[in-house]
């Protein structure tokens, strides 16, 4: 090995690990998680702070203005899913993570100590480019780092973590509004946590590994070998570098698709059923509830404190929710599940829009509504969720996995974005039944499109969905199942 190759591994990623490397993996799934995390209180925390910041003397905000300040965010992510998932592939996945953490920083500084609403909605789109950036480059981390048969468990960790970090914002709102609510700046303290778990991002990927893959695929075969042995059995570690190096070689002879191959009609149609995911898991209209769940409730009768106590209760079921959809997805097909999810939240929304006609002005109305988001959550995040990022994954053939991901991760940010900003001018014009009525529709939908045109991907290669995509059969069951 020459001189210029030793120097690069003196880095911190190359230290021979004390730990096992189930423990030195567990470690770093922990460490780069806090990125998913800081994406979940990130998204989460504005839920809490718009009643407080909205006030006269503070940033005196209105329904427009709240919209814009929420999906801010989401504009930002949409461009920061798109370019971060480039940077990565030039830079590498830790160092573009040690840059996202910064940006975490600073964006959640900038947005605590925001004079007014114009600084807000910068430092909240420069937040969102950190986001969506987190959203492509820690799944990719995760994926890189682990073996083949944990992949799918350690990669599912980072969504576990965005909804804990929605869970940790929502008690935290809850607990600062109860006991500083009369403080006028409240929300600046609930928005300034957010630097805390970035400062834990920044700190831990500093001694955190690069991904073998991405040094491999740059020729840096000894460094890559070096950490594979940090976190694979010793005779494991060269088996799997000889089958990274097979891997790097065949993709760089592939001819990766361009919008020109959009004119071929099973390219396109691929492209658009990914499309139809994403946008079916914004449509829903949850983060209508994970961004405004205490402006909900608080118009459906309850005041701001037990609004922001009663929203825990939606980041609670959220979590268990995704526990039991990470189970589920082994155990049923992708369109069952996805089909089941959208009929609940369709259902849970109907609800939602009945009842605040039927009980409106009454003292059980906050409470069913309350009971109802829950509902929806659990539907959602244990079916629709999941499903969605899954069969992402899944659907599209190698060659036309950049063109596509990156797509549809854009359009699904977009379609947050424009859910964001216009739920709040939605719900103050037209009252909170017929918001929700609004979102049925859209449910009515989804549920035709995933019935229509949505794939089965369980149990398939890559290259079957491919071949059935060119032939124009959309498989539909699972291999094997009969066709009810």
């Amino acid at each position: 090995m020459g001189k210029k190759e030793q120097d690069i591994t003196q880095g911190p990623e190359h230290k021979k690990s004390s730990s096992t490397p189930n423990k030195a993996l567990r470690k770093i799934t922990l460490i780069s998680t806090f990125g998913g995390l800081l994406f979940g209180y990130d998204t989460g925390v504005i839920n809490g702070a718009l009643p407080f910041m909205s006030e006269a003397d503070q940033l005196n905000l209105t329904p427009l203005t709240e919209g814009i300040v929420t999906s801010s965010l989401l504009l930002g992510a949409a461009f920061g899913a798109v370019f971060g998932g480039r940077l990565s592939d030039q830079r590498g996945r830790r160092k573009n993570i040690l840059m996202l953490a910064l940006i975490f920083f600073i964006a959640a500084l900038g947005c605590t100590f925001a004079p007014n609403t114009e600084v807000m909605v910068l430092f909240r789109f420069i937040l969102g480019i950190a986001v969506g950036g987190a959203s492509v480059t820690v799944p990719t981390y995760l994926a890189e780092m682990s073996p083949a048969e944990r992949r799918g468990k350690t990669v599912t960790m980072n969504e576990l973590m965005i909804v804990t970090g929605q869970l940790l914002a929502f008690t935290i709102n809850a607990i600062l509004g109860s006991v500083l609510g009369d403080n006028d700046h409240v929300w600046r303290y609930m928005l300034v946590l957010a630097s805390l778990p970035a400062v834990a991002l920044w700190f831990g990927m500093l001694v955190m590994p690069e991904s073998p893959r991405w040094l491999a695929s740059k020729g840096k075969i000894g460094e890559a070998m070096r950490v594979l042995q940090q976190v694979r059995e010793e005779s494991r570690a060269k088996a799997e570098l000889q089958e990274i190096q097979r891997a790097v070689t065949k993709e760089s002879e592939i001819k990766r698709a361009t919008f020109k191959d959009l004119n071929t009609p099973w390219v396109r149609k691929i492209v658009l059923i990914g499309l139809g995911i994403a946008v079916v898991q914004q449509i829903t209209g949850v983060n209508s509830i994970m961004y405004y769940g205490t402006e909900i409730l608080k118009d459906a009768g309850f005041e701001t404190q037990a609004a922001l106590v009663g929203n825990i209760a939606n980041g609670v079921i959220s979590v268990i929710a995704t526990f039991f959809g990470i189970w589920l997805l082994g155990k049923v097909g992708r369109r069952p599940m996805l089909l089941t999810g959208l009929i609940g939240t369709s259902s849970a929304l109907l609800a939602i829009g009945i009842v605040s006609l039927v009980f409106e002005g009454t003292a059980a109305l906050p409470y069913i509504v309350l009971s109802l988001t829950v509902t929806f959550l659990a539907f959602q995040q244990a079916a629709i969720s999941p499903v969605t990022w899954l069969m992402l994954s899944e659907i599209f053939p190698l060659h036309l996995r950049g063109i596509g991901m990156g797509v549809t991760v854009f359009c699904l940010w977009i379609t947050n974005f424009t859910i964001g900003l216009t739920f709040p001018v939605l719900l103050g014009s037209v009252g909170l039944s017929t918001t929700f009525f609004v979102f049925v529709i859209f449910g009515i939908l989804a549920i035709t499109f995933v019935q229509k045109f949505l794939p089965e991907t369980k149990d398939r290669t890559l290259e079957e969905l491919e071949e059935s995509f060119r032939n124009r059969i959309i498989p539909k069951t699972v291999p094997g199942q009969k066709k009810v």
